[in-house]
C-alpha cells in the first residue's frame, strides 16, 4: 500500500505542477514577459493571494514538519536514539498523517485540475514558438527533478535499513513539496535566461526582417497610430474607411508590440497592400521609437494621453514623451494629426514644427482642421457633422456607441480626408463601421437584460466615457468592473474619481477586485449600493435579484470570464 501511494503521490505531484508551471508561463506571457507588469501584478490583492494564501500557508507547514523528520538520521543513530527513541513511532505517524494531508491536497488539485478542463477555463499560455519552447523547458525540467528524486529515494532505500518505504515517503513529501514552493520562482527564472536569447532572436531575425520587408514595398504607406487610448478604435474606424478606396492592412486585435507588428508584417503584408496602419503600444520611454523604426510611418496619430501604466512609465512626463517618439520619428514631409479634445496633446501639438493637423470634438481654437457639429448620441449610434476648416461638411450616422468615440472618427475622417477621400465617400464607408470596432458593443443577457460589453480593455478615460454613455439608458443600471492596474501614485486619486461617476450614474457596481474598492466607496460616499464581489456565481445572483428585463449591465474592463459566459446569451 505504501509502495503505491509513493508512486500514486508522484502521479498527482507531476499533473498539478505541470498545470501551475504552464499557468505562470501564462501569467508572463500575460504581462507581454515584461518584468515591470509582472512584478506590478503582485502589488494587487489578486496578485498577492497567489503568492499568500491558506494552501500555500498549509504546505509550508507541512514542509517544515517534514524537514525535522527527515533531518533525523543526520544526528546520527545514537543521539536518534537518545532524543526520539522513545516516541519514535508517534513521530512517525505525525510523518504519515502529514504526507496523508500533503497526498489529499494534491489529489483534489488534480481534480479540480480536470474540472477546469472540462469547464474549457484552464488559464494556460497562448502557444507561440516561444511559449512552446517555454513550455518544453518548463515542464521538461520539473520531469527531470521528479525522475532524479524517485532514483535518489529508492537508491537511499537500498542503501541503508534505516531508510524504509514508511521513512522514504517523507523525503519524497519533502523534495517534492520544496520543487512545488519554488515554481513559481523556476517558472520566472526559466523565462528571465529566456529573455536574452529571444530579445537577440528577435532584434536579429524577427524585427530585421520585417524592417527590410517594409522598405521592400516602396510605395507602401505607414500610418502609426499610439496613445493612452483609443488607439485601437482609431485604427478599425480608420481601416475601415480607408478600405473603401485602397488596399489596406491592419494590425491585428492588440498586437501592438514590436514582435507583433513584425510578425503581422511578415505574415500579413502582401505586394498589393497599399497602406498599412500600426497601432504601436509600449510600456518605457523608448518602446514607440523602436517600433517607428521598424516600420517607417509618414502619417503619425496621437489618440489621447493619460496616466494609463503610470507604475511603469514612473511619472507623466515619461508617459508624453513616449507617446511622442512617434511624431518625432516622422519625415519633414511626414503629417502628424493630433487629438486636440486632450490636453496633453494640445501641448504636443504646439510644439510640432512639421505639417500637422488638429481634431477637436467643438472648435475652440482656431487652427483646428475638423470638428463636430449637431451632435446625437444615441443607444445604438452616433449622429454628427464633420466639419473641415477647409468649409466642408457631411452628416455622419454611425453604429457606434458613445459620444467619446467621436474623438477617434473624426481622427479617421480627417486622415483619410488628406489622403484624397471625398467627404461623401468616407460618410459611405463610415455606415460600415461595426459597434464591436469601438470595443463597446451591445448583446442581449440572461434574462432579456441588455448587456454593455465593453470587456476588452480599460482605463480611467475609457471608464467615465463608458459610464457617461450609461446616461442615455432609461432603465436600472448595474456596473461590473474591476479596479485599474499599473496607475501608481494616482492610483488612490482614480478610484475616488471613479467612485463618484458610479454613484451618480449607476443604480447597483459591483467591485470584483479588492485593491482599490475602499477608494471607489470613499469617492461614492460609501454608498451602499457599490459593493465589493469576486465569486462569479453571487455576482450573477446579485444582478437577477436586483435587475429586471430590458435593464443595463455594463461589464467594464477584464471581468472574469465566467461572469461574461454566464451572462451573455
Amino acid at each position: 500500500m505504501i509502495i503505491f501511494s509513493y508512486y500514486l503521490f508522484a502521479v498527482f505531484w507531476a499533473i498539478r505542477t505541470a498545470k501551475t508551471t504552464l499557468f505562470w508561463l501564462y501569467l508572463w506571457q500575460l504581462k507581454e514577459y515584461h518584468i515591470g507588469r509582472f512584478t506590478a501584478h503582485f502589488q494587487t490583492y489578486k496578485g498577492k493571494r497567489l503568492i499568500f494564501n491558506k494552501v500555500v500557508f498549509v504546505k509550508l507547514l507541512i514542509f517544515l514538519f517534514l524537514a525535522l523528520l527527515c533531518l533525523i538520521p543526520f544526528l546520527g543513530f545514537q543521539l536518534y536514539e537518545y532524543y526520539f527513541g522513545s516516541f519514535a513511532e508517534q513521530i512517525i505517524i505525525l510523518g504519515i498523517i502529514s504526507f496523508a494531508l500533503l497526498f489529499i491536497i494534491y489529489f483534489l488539485e488534480v481534480i479540480l485540475f480536470i474540472k477546469d478542463a472540462v469547464l474549457k477555463i484552464l488559464k494556460l499560455p497562448v502557444l507561440t514558438k516561444k511559449s512552446i519552447f517555454l513550455i518544453i523547458l518548463g515542464v521538461g525540467f520539473e520531469i527531470l527533478f521528479l525522475i532524479a528524486v524517485l532514483r535518489l529515494n529508492l537508491w537511499l532505500k537500498s542503501s541503508s535499513a534505516f531508510f524504509s518505504f514508511s521513512k522514504i515517503i517523507f523525503y519524497l513529501g519533502l523534495e517534492l513539496l520544496f520543487y512545488d514552493i519554488l515554481v513559481p520562482a523556476i517558472s520566472s527564472i526559466i523565462v528571465l535566461i529566456l529573455q536574452p536569447f529571444t530579445a537577440l532572436l528577435r532584434s536579429q531575425f524577427l524585427l530585421k526582417k520585417a524592417k527590410k520587408k517594409i522598405e521592400d514595398h516602396k510605395d507602401l504607406l505607414v500610418i502609426g497610430i499610439t496613445g493612452s487610448y483609443g488607439k485601437s478604435s482609431t485604427k478599425e474606424f480608420l481601416s475601415t474607411i480607408l478600405s473603401h478606396k485602397f488596399n489596406v492592412l491592419k494590425t491585428f486585435k492588440n498586437q501592438n508590440s514590436e514582435a507583433g507588428i513584425s510578425q503581422g508584417i511578415l505574415k500579413n503584408l502582401k505586394p498589393e497592400h497599399q497602406i498599412f496602419i500600426a497601432e504601436m503600444g509600449a510600456y518605457r520611454k523608448g518602446g514607440i521609437k523602436l517600433l517607428t523604426d521598424i516600420v517607417r510611418p509618414k502619417i503619425g496619430i496621437l489618440t489621447g494621453i493619460n496616466n494609463q501604466h503610470l507604475a511603469l512609465f514612473k511619472s507623466q512626463e515619461n508617459i508624453i514623451k513616449a507617446k511622442y517618439e512617434l511624431i518625432k520619428s516622422l519625415s519633414r514631409d511626414g503629417l502628424a494629426v493630433f487629438n486636440g479634445a486632450n490636453n496633453y496633446i494640445l501641448g504636443l501639438y504646439d510644439k510640432t514644427n512639421i505639417k500637422k493637423r488638429l481634431s477637436q470634438m467643438d472648435k475652440n481654437r482656431n487652427e483646428a482642421d475638423i470638428w463636430a457639429e449637431n451632435i446625437v448620441a444615441e443607444k445604438e449610434y452616433l449622429c454628427f457633422d464633420a466639419v473641415l476648416k477647409s468649409g466642408h461638411r457631411a452628416n455622419f450616422k454611425v453604429n457606434v456607441l458613445g459620444r467619446h468615440n467621436i474623438e477617434n472618427l473624426l481622427l479617421a475622417v480627417l486622415v483619410s480626408f488628406e489622403l484624397k477621400m471625398t467627404l461623401d465617400e468616407i460618410r459611405e464607408a463610415a455606415l460600415k463601421i461595426k459597434a464591436c470596432d469601438s470595443g463597446l458593443s451591445i448583446k442581449k443577457g440572461a434574462g432579456g437584460l441588455n448587456i454593455i460589453d465593453s470587456s476588452y480593455s480599460a482605463n480611467f478615460s475609457g471608464v467615465i466615457s463608458d459610464l457617461d454613455y450609461l446616461k442615455i439608458w432609461q432603465a436600472k443600471k448595474i456596473v461590473v468592473m474591476p479596479c485599474l492596474i499599473e496607475l501608481g501614485k494616482d492610483a488612490k486619486s482614480v478610484h475616488e474619481k471613479i467612485g463618484r461617476k458610479l454613484k451618480e450614474v449607476s443604480d447597483m457596481a459591483i467591485i470584483t477586485e479588492k485593491d482599490y474598492f475602499k477608494e471607489i466607496k470613499k469617492g461614492a460616499f460609501n454608498s451602499s449600493n457599490i459593493i465589493f464581489e469576486s465569486n462569479p456565481k453571487k455576482i450573477i445572483d446579485k444582478i437577477k435579484s436586483f435587475a429586471s428585463y430590458n435593464d443595463v449591465v455594463l461589464l467594464e474592463g477584464r471581468v472574469p470570464d465566467k461572469i461574461v459566459k454566464m451572462i451573455v446569451n
